[in-house]
């Protein structure tokens, strides 16, 4: 088999994982909730109430799906799509083992975090065509959100391409050979954490959908499949940021005795669950409180982070 059958079998195999863990990460969720917070979750379809997912997805296929009468009817159809492609042309970069990763590109991480500004897009324009004015400030928030986190997030991995000197995902994790960056890059990883959040707008910043003051925000007015593609963009998402944040500053698949696959599996789970128990304790911010500390703390922290990154670099030359 060549180079090109081989990466098509496992842009393949990405596919099919991404889309039925998004599905099953529903599951997951409802159930470490659960426990969590000491009550039951889904516990009556199938054991342990994991045929939940599979009614969900026939409720959503057989929903109606309705598109509002007021609604700019092309743009509403069009915008659940958006955030899909975005976050799956994303992990076409992610390498999960030495061999298994779908492409390779010079400037990966730039194209990774182009592809998370993208997703946007969706947010914005399903809050628009819905023409409701609870979704449309919903997708404002998100512009606003986007604008503020999206900077320093950037800007927090300056660190780990300065100690790495490349985009490619693959170098990145084959420089952590000597040390994690987790360790040298303490301030990037929490602030580039705090942004990863904010951009899929997770609890505790999921202000654009934020239920007890936009009724559901951007998705106020969708149903059946259209709902379901917003829903798997945001657990999508989820994978997205997890996987990124062990590719970056976790070493990636690197770790002893293990097979490395399953050193990134282990190491991705746990930032999985991190982002389903943020939900389960921390209480939603408000939406002023979230632009100033972006703009005040963490903008400022980046920074400082970059020019420590720098002196310690020309310190150790």
């Amino acid at each position: 088999m060549g180079e090109t059958g081989l990466r098509l079998i496992i842009a393949f195999a990405v596919l099919l994982v991404a889309f039925g863990l998004s599905g099953g990460l529903t599951w997951i969720e409802r159930r470490v909730l659960a426990l969590w917070q000491d009550r039951y979750g889904p516990n009556r379809a199938g054991p342990f109430g994991a045929l939940q997912i599979v009614a969900d997805l026939l409720k959503l296929f057989t929903k109606e799906d309705w598109v509002p009468p007021f609604a700019e009817k092309t743009t509403f159809v069009l915008a659940p799509a958006i955030v899909v492609v975005a976050m799956m042309m994303a992990l076409v970069f992610i390498p999960f083992s030495p061999v298994i990763f779908v492409a390779r590109l010079d400037v990966a991480l730039l194209f990774l975090l182009g592809m998370l500004a993208l997703s946007v897009y969706s947010v914005v324009l399903a809050g628009w065509s819905s023409n409701n004015k609870y979704s449309l400030i919903g997708g404002l928030r998100s512009v606003a959100q986007m604008l503020s986190y999206e900077v320093f997030m950037g800007l927090s991995l300056m660190g780990v391409i300065m100690l790495a000197e490349s985009f490619d995902m693959v170098d990145i994790v084959n420089a952590q050979r000597r040390i994690w960056f987790f360790i040298p890059q303490i301030l990037g990883f929490s602030v580039f954490m705090i942004g990863g959040i904010a951009v899929i707008h997770r609890l505790p910043l999921d202000l654009p959908e934020a239920e007890s003051e936009l009724v559901a925000g951007y998705h106020t007015e969708y149903s059946g499949l259209k709902f379901g593609l917003l829903f798997m963009g945001e657990y999508l998402g989820i994978i997205l940021i997890s996987a990124l944040t062990v590719v970056l500053f976790f070493g990636g698949w690197l770790g002893p005795g293990l097979p490395p696959v399953l050193w990134f599996i282990i190491k991705f789970s746990f930032f999985v669950g991190l982002f389903i128990l943020l939900r389960a304790t921390l209480p939603r911010l408000r939406f002023d409180q979230l632009v100033v500390f972006s703009w005040k703390v963490l903008l400022p922290l980046s920074f400082f982070n970059i020019v420590a990154t720098g002196g310690i670099i020309l310190a150790m030359q």
